[in-house]
């Protein structure tokens, strides 16, 4: 794989998942953090960032924090955090488009999702019972 290999995101994608991609926040004072840890829970998050501040965000595609990601409004990374050089080549990189790219859904299509129990039929009821 070439190190200066283009991304391509769709516009729209919810934030939750690009930020789960990028392992990046922007915060309002400029700076590009790099996120430890993501604790999702229904449409609120609680992020934890490497230089130690937690927050609270919601899911929202037209947040502040969507478009400075997608506009790349925000380069400078965060000194405490130490984004590495190579984090931030891939960012810079990245692509967001309106009709074409990877729209980052949460389940793979190609992979069926399987159960954990295993499906109990008739047969294997009996054999319980005996």
């Amino acid at each position: 794989m070439s190190d200066d290999k283009k991304r391509y995101y769709r516009k729209r994608t919810e934030l939750f998942l690009l930020l789960d991609k990028m392992k990046l926040w922007p915060s309002k004072s400029g700076m590009l953090h790099g996120i430890r840890e993501m604790d999702v829970r229904g449409n609120v998050a609680i992020v934890t960032t490497h230089c130690g501040k937690t927050f609270r965000i919601y899911n929202s595609r037209k947040s502040r924090a969507a478009r400075w990601l997608r506009n790349k409004w925000v380069f400078t990374p965060c000194p405490d955090c130490k984004v590495p050089a190579w984090k931030m080549e891939k960012y810079s990189a990245t692509f967001f488009s309106q009709h074409y790219g990877s729209d980052l859904r949460k389940g793979d299509p190609a992979k069926p999702a399987t159960s954990a129990k295993p499906i109990e039929t008739s047969k294997t009821i009996e054999q319980k019972e005996k």
